[in-house]
């Protein structure tokens, strides 16, 4: 058990700070060991190079003092080695008998003849020397070139030269054991500093994750801005401050739905209840308890209605609604809709017109039914004698409208962008019926948004309301179709 847990433990990601540090440093000691690894090949090479062209210098220098002097004499190299010189060696070979004709003091015991390279053909002088060890561990450079030591004689002699390279080594390791040190100390300077900086650099975070903790249901006024943090930043903040606008716009909406709603259903509510109330107060004739439960069915029925259209907008905002869609002609549907509403406008004098037609892809019943909303809703607010005209027209935009235009008391500018509200009302002239919920053009809304058009509309008081749906002529794609 203990190890199944264990395993199924989640690690924790590393913070922001310490990738940016980890990051930051790795890529400082890259360069700080690649600029030490660089400065220490180019120390050694002018090291070597200075002793391969001392060692030249030497041989030259020696070659051209031989000739004149006797063989075999003390003083051959006494001109070529100062008393006391302990770092380089000098030698002269018979280059016939491999005999030696002088050499260094204890020179034959630390570099013996055979450990020197072979002198190059003729005059030449080599450029580069061979490392050696002797037997006693010390480290030597060596080189050999051909002399002539009498020039009256077809003799010739070999001169062997000698560096003794330990202080060099030394050097060499002392000097590596310094950049190893200033690389760790490099190191550690850069993660100090990366960390440093990306502490700093991610302080707007922090400041903006305590901004955000502010925010509440009951503050969802409260913005993050955007001057005051960082360029690559702003668009974060942008983004979180729409999202607050939009947040705070449905958390009043909702408020005010939730208000509208209560009010809408106390009026019918109450009614029942005063009706109930005033049936009971004392012994009723059977006419007059029909009349009673008549009336509370008007009221459940507005109830119901009004239930119905609620769960309808419930259904239609959600995001895996799909319609059906077809393609017919709009000018026998809006027939059938004026036909059905021709009666109720007669009893008002109320003339419904139809005019134009245009084929349409949507849904036929949901068409229907925003239509009838709005044809029952001019209706409502049509005087006596009034006009409805209903128009189809096919744009060059290949977009069909559908205008529903009517005679009545018109809507005031105020009011204008709220009417497709849920429970919204204008103003009195146009609610004073009791008949209607208060969703008929909220509704018409939502069946717009399913099909992807809009709603629009265009008022001017005391003279009528048109009210406009445009459907797009392009088909959607079926991750559209919703």
């Amino acid at each position: 058990m203990q190890n199944t847990a264990s395993s199924t433990k989640v690690e924790r990601p590393w913070s922001l700070v310490t990738r940016l540090a980890v990051s930051y440093t790795i890529s400082a000691s890259m360069l700080l060991f690649v600029a030490m690894l660089i400065l220490y090949g180019v120390v050694l090479q002018h090291i070597n190079a200075n002793d391969n062209l001392f060692l030249s210098d030497t041989v030259r220098a020696v070659r051209a003092d031989l000739p004149g002097k006797r063989a075999n004499s003390d003083q051959l190299l006494a001109d070529e080695v100062p008393p006391g010189t302990t770092d380089y060696f000098i030698r002269v070979l018979d280059s016939r008998t491999k005999q030696v004709v002088a050499e260094r003091p204890e020179m034959g015991d630390r570099l013996p003849v055979s450990s020197f390279p072979p002198p190059p053909p003729g005059d030449r002088i080599p450029t580069e020397g061979i490392e050696y060890k002797s037997p006693s561990g010390s480290p030597f450079l060596l080189m050999s070139a051909s002399a002539i030591l009498d020039p009256d004689s077809p003799r010739s002699v070999i001169v062997q030269a000698a560096q003794d390279r330990s202080d060099d080594i030394e050097f060499r390791e002392n000097f590596g054991k310094l950049l190893l040190a200033v690389l760790l100390g490099g190191i550690a300077s850069s993660a100090a500093i990366a960390f440093l900086v990306a502490k700093r650099a991610l302080r707007p975070l922090e400041d903006m994750a305590t901004a955000t903790e502010k925010v509440q249901a009951s503050r969802l006024d409260q913005r993050l801005g955007y001057g005051r943090w960082p360029k690559e930043l702003t668009a974060l903040a942008a983004g979180f401050d729409q999202m607050l606008a939009r947040l705070e716009e449905s958390f009043e909406r909702l408020s005010q739905f939730s208000a509208d709603l209560a009010h809408e259903l106390r009026t019918p509510i109450q009614n029942l209840r005063g009706e109930a109330e005033v049936a009971l107060t004392r012994t009723r004739t059977a006419a007059e308890y029909r009349e009673v439960i008549e009336l509370s069915i008007d009221e459940y029925q507005r109830l119901s209605s009004m239930i119905d259209s609620l769960l309808f907008l419930a259904r239609a905002e959600n995001a895996e609604t799909r319609i059906s869609r077809t393609d017919f002609n709009v000018g026998p549907e809006i027939d059938t809709i004026l036909d059905f509403y021709d009666a109720a406008a007669r009893e008002q004098a109320i003339t419904l017109t139809r005019e134009g037609d245009a084929r349409l892809r949507a849904d036929p019943m949901l068409f229907r039914r925003a239509l009838s909303n709005l044809v029952s809703n001019a209706l409502q607010h049509t005087p006596r004698g009034g006009r409805i005209q209903v128009s189809a027209v096919a744009g060059n935009d290949r977009t069909i409208r559908i205008r529903v235009q009517d005679t009545g008391c018109g809507i005031s500018q105020e009011h204008l962008p709220r009417i497709f509200n849920r429970f919204y009302r204008a103003d009195a002239a146009r609610s004073s019926s009791s008949a209607g919920t208060g969703l008929g053009l909220a509704i018409v809304k939502s069946i717009m948004e399913l099909h992807g058009g809009s709603v629009s509309a265009e008022s001017e008081v005391a003279t009528g309301t048109t009210i406009t749906l445009a459907f797009s002529g392009e088909p959607l794609s079926a991750t559209q179709d919703r």
